[in-house]
């Protein structure tokens, strides 16, 4: 900015961020400016020029979570079901790209047949189709979506791979009274 000086501007820093990065990256930001305040300042007057609040989405928090200790068990593949402009599914994304074949998709619809798929590549930043992307014989499939991402969106996910394995999904599910 202009006429900004740190020396005489740059006296005390709050961060408070609503975001759906991921945990390890905020609290990345975090950790340089308070080594930065703690450096100018020292450490026993950090609390007079620094505060931090973690303003993480709850619900963010709880998919990367759960995602985490899911990615611990043996999976043949991974389906990240949400919005590509979405923060924190494109996080769940690269979670399971770290892992193992992962497939983001908007929704069931994406899942054209057993042999192929269009998903969204972020590298990439379009959609491509991928063939032969359901083994065949005994797979686990796990399933994972954005905070954001309707319920029922997730459960055609999940209803459409069991049809492509030839099972009536009514008969999973008891009927509702």
């Amino acid at each position: 900015s202009p006429g900004f000086d740190p020396d005489e501007h740059l006296k005390a820093v709050g961060v408070a961020n609503q975001t759906t990065m991921m945990r390890g990256e905020t609290e990345e930001v975090q950790r340089r400016i308070k080594k930065a305040i703690e450096d100018r300042f020292g450490p026993n007057r950090l609390g007079e020029h620094f505060r931090f609040f973690d303003t993480i989405c709850g619900a963010t928090q709880e998919r990367q979570d759960a995602l985490r200790d899911l990615l611990v068990h043996k999976m043949d593949l991974l389906i990240v079901v949400g919005g590509y402009n979405s923060s924190n599914t494109s996080h769940l994304a690269e979670m399971g790209e770290a892992k193992l074949p992962t497939y983001f998709i908007r929704n069931c619809t994406k899942m054209i047949s057993p042999e192929e798929i269009e998903h969204y590549d972020q590298h990439a930043h379009k959609e491509k189709r991928t063939k032969n992307w359901l083994p065949g014989g005994k797979v686990t499939v796990g399933v994972t979506a954005g905070a954001s991402c309707p319920n029922n969106v997730i459960e055609e996910t999940i209803a459409k791979l069991f049809q492509f394995r030839g099972v009536d999904v009514k008969s999973l599910v008891p009927a509702v009274n």
